[in-house]
């Protein structure tokens, strides 16, 4: 992480003491509040990705999205293994 943003946040105090326990129930560090709302953030991020592709394929057939995923790891596969002999 090099390039880092600074945000201001505002959470009710019951928030911050909870959060804040829990960090030092963890043998918290320094760094450590950053890291959970990164970590916080990307999961809520990684979880709206997949709800989005979950609507939009929620018309599709299930034996296609199997193949297309079959397909798709086998092509991912076969080009692994070949860089991997270079």
């Amino acid at each position: 992480m090099s390039d880092l943003a600074r945000w201001s946040l505002k959470v009710s105090r019951e928030t911050d003491i909870a959060l804040r326990t829990l960090i030092a129930i963890r043998g918290g560090k320094k760094g450590d509040l950053s890291r959970f709302v990164e970590e916080a953030v990307n999961r809520e991020v990684l979880r709206e990705t997949i709800r989005d592709i979950q609507a939009r394929n929620a018309d599709a057939d299930p034996a296609d999205l199997e193949r297309l995923i079959d397909d798709e790891v086998k092509a991912v596969r076969k080009s692994f293994w070949a860089e991997g002999r270079r």
